[in-house]
């Protein structure tokens, strides 16, 4: 019946509520809302310590890819400034072996793609938790929560950031290098904690396969019907790893390097002959034209023996060298060795006032855009007689895209410190 107040009745009854209980069960933070009967503490400790493995292998990589840019040489170099005591890795980057930093930016970017799968499984697994509530219910499991939400949105930030990085799309607001730098750390604090609070559990789980009266907290009380088996899942999170794996890590080897479907593999058609291999940036992208590198180039060179200016035809007059260097970016990509020819870096630091050990050079480029028109480079660098003011490569002329009429190249150097289209060496201590 309806409303009988003041003796009247309603002609629109109250609506009926439903039963609070009800309403609670059909949230995300009820033990029954979740029904999946794959979820459990041994499946989560699996995915765990891949990522346990594949996240330390992309960190460490990550920080050595870092140094190798020797972000502390020069302000030039460093994207960090006020990094502070996270800068306490960096050291003197070697030239050797010569492939060292495209094996090492391969394994952080490729690592990374792989593991996207598995880092996707793992938090589908502990999806739950993210609802649990109360939210704290100690204070240990309330720093166990900010460390979850540490690791958690570093692990995306950096994953998300990293991916749009090796797609060449920077929608991200500030420069790439340190939002990943910091996001890096930030990550690697909330990485570290839960490594210490979840290990030795996540250890005996596999190692006795039993919980040992401990309460699984991520099974499912009322789970559904199977339609897959964990084992099913893991080689479908495998199947996934396995893929991206093949389609990306083309990109670092000339012979497959069509196969990296889901990777920018620097232009996409650098030509054919001598400079037909990968380029990063073209001439016209930094905006560089014919008339910045045409009659009027000159090199200047500068030192305590003064300034000197050169011209190309004077550079191939001097004493010519070659090396064998591949060029990797920071991107992931990278080339086979090519033979590269010009005049070393030692020597042009002998005539600018250096004879004997020479230190460091500031290198600066025509380029008008982007971020590394000047670079710095240590005296290590200088003195490894295979860096090379390089001229020709392949035995033809260097290309316009490839740097002419005179680019940097240094073994086991980042892509970006490789600068194309030098115009100025300045020696000195940086």
């Amino acid at each position: 019946m309806g409303d009988t107040r003041h003796g009247r009745a309603s002609r629109f009854p109250f609506p009926s509520f439903p039963d609070r209980s009800r309403v609670r069960e059909r949230l995300p933070s009820a033990p029954g809302f979740w029904r999946s009967p794959v979820r459990g503490v041994r499946f989560t400790a699996v995915l765990g310590l891949v990522l346990l493995v594949g996240l330390t292998l992309v960190f460490v990589t990550g920080l050595l890819s870092y140094a190798a840019y020797n972000p502390d040489l020069a302000a030039v170099n460093d994207k960090t400034p006020g990094k502070g005591l996270l800068g306490f890795y960096l050291f003197a980057w070697p030239t050797g072996p010569h492939w060292l930093y495209r094996l090492d930016q391969g394994v952080h970017v490729t690592g990374g793609i792989v593991l996207v799968p598995v880092l996707l499984a793992k938090l589908w697994s502990v999806i739950p938790k993210l609802f649990a509530l109360p939210p704290a219910r100690s204070v240990g499991h309330a720093l166990e929560r900010v460390s979850l939400l540490l690791l958690v949105g570093g692990a995306l930030f950096e994953f998300l950031t990293g991916l749009l990085n090796i797609q060449v799309e920077y929608v991200f607001p500030g420069s790439f290098y340190p939002l990943h730098f910091y996001g890096a750390w930030v990550f690697f604090a909330g990485f570290v904690a839960h490594v210490g609070l979840k290990l030795p559990r996540a250890v005996r789980v596999l190692r006795s396969g039993e919980l040992r009266g401990e309460v699984d907290e991520l099974a499912a009380p009322a789970p559904d019907a199977p339609t897959i088996s964990r084992r099913g899942v893991f080689a479908m999170v495998g199947a996934g790893s396995l893929l991206l794996l093949v389609t990306s890590v083309g990109r670092s080897f000339d012979a497959l390097r069509s196969t990296a479907l889901l990777t920018p593999r620097g232009v996409a058609d650098p030509g054919s002959g001598p400079n037909g291999f990968q380029i990063n940036k073209t001439a016209a992208s930094v905006r560089v034209t014919p008339a910045d590198t045409g009659e009027r180039w000159r090199l200047n060179l500068q030192g305590p023996a003064g300034e000197l200016t050169f011209t190309r035809d004077q550079l191939l007059a001097m004493d010519q060298y070659s090396a064998a260097l591949p060029i990797a970016c920071v991107e992931g990509w990278s080339t086979s060795d090519q033979w590269w020819r010009g005049v070393r870096l030692r020597d042009l630091a002998a005539l600018a006032g250096y004879p004997d050990r020479p230190p460091g050079v500031l290198v600066e480029s025509v380029q008008r855009s982007g971020p590394f028109r000047k670079v710095a480079l240590r005296d290590n660098q200088v003195r490894d007689p295979r860096s090379l003011l390089a001229l020709e490569v392949n035995g033809e002329t260097l290309s316009l895209d490839h740097g002419f009429p005179a680019r940097i190249i240094v073994p086991a150097a980042p892509g970006v410190l490789n600068t194309k289209w030098v115009t100025r060496l300045t020696f000195g201590e940086l």
